[in-house]
């Protein structure tokens, strides 16, 4: 018997047969074999599909949720483009915004030929919503002085410097009720009327034209500038819009509502002008 099992060539051939015997089992349509090969793999069905679901859903489980860890990190990262864009918007704009505004001061240069163009940021502002007296970094040692007139890069009327010292000077801007500007109505007929600040107006932003000559026909939108009278503004700048007019007493004594050209609640930068000395 020990023999018979130490014959490799013995089970070789055993082996054989028996491997023969199953594949002719798994592939024979005889009821027989069927019937044989349905006892073991019918009770296993539920099995096998139980453990297919599961693997399945599984599976789909893991791999959603690596899709929504990355949707997340792609969000996070699109989230910081975004940002990164507009913040560049903002400074394109804010370039843009920029090189507008120097290209109109240069055409004050033209313009104003007999005053030098000084710039200005402004520094400081009274308290209040509106611009009506307010800072800005130039001074004496800028060649600042007091009544110069203050315009913007789109030749508005702001006011005129109030006091200056070493590196800053006050500004009064149009609608402080100190202010008194001899304005023209820019139109044909047109005549000198006063531009005045005015204390309850003030508070809307607007200012005050009175002396109205009475052979004037004057009207809403009509347009306001400076005449270069009164030996502190230089003519042709422009002040505002007639935005109403008033009778007061009678029907010849008028007197109109100014919406200043310049926006008095965002100023930020502004233009000194300086006469230039005559050689």
């Amino acid at each position: 018997m020990a023999r018979l099992f130490k014959n490799r060539l013995l089970w070789l051939v055993l082996v054989t047969i028996i491997l023969i015997v199953v594949m002719g089992v798994s592939f024979s349509n005889k009821d027989i074999f069927k019937v044989a090969r349905n006892i073991i793999t019918i009770p296993l069905s539920p099995l096998q599909k139980f453990f297919f679901l599961t693997g399945q859903k599984v599976e789909y489980f893991f791999s959603t949720f690596k899709e929504i860890k990355t949707l997340k990190e792609e969000n996070e990262r699109l989230k910081i483009r975004v940002n990164e864009l507009e913040k560049e918007n903002r400074e394109l704009i804010g370039y843009r915004d920029k090189i507008e505004e120097l290209r109109e001061a240069l055409k004050l240069k033209s313009q104003f030929e007999d005053y030098e163009i000084i710039g200005a940021n402004v520094i400081a502002i009274d308290a209040g919503n509106w611009f009506n007296v307010f800072k800005i970094d130039v001074g004496t040692k800028d060649g600042i002085d007091v009544d110069y007139p203050v315009i913007t890069s789109t030749k508005g009327l702001v006011g005129r410097v109030l006091s200056s010292d070493l590196t800053s000077s006050k500004v009064i801007s149009i609608i402080d009720e100190d202010s008194v500007v001899s304005c023209w109505l820019s139109k044909s007929g047109g005549g000198h009327v006063i531009v005045k600040g005015d204390l309850t107006l003030k508070e809307q932003g607007l200012c005050f034209m009175y002396n109205i000559p009475i052979n004037v026909d004057v009207a809403v939108n009509d347009v306001v500038e400076t005449s270069g009278l009164g030996g502190i503004y230089p003519k042709g700048i422009l002040v505002g819009r007639v935005k109403e007019v008033r009778q007061a007493n009678s029907e010849l004594d008028r007197y109109g509502i100014i919406e200043p050209e310049v926006d008095l609640k965002r100023l930020q930068e502004v233009f000194v002008l300086k006469k230039k000395e005559k050689k």
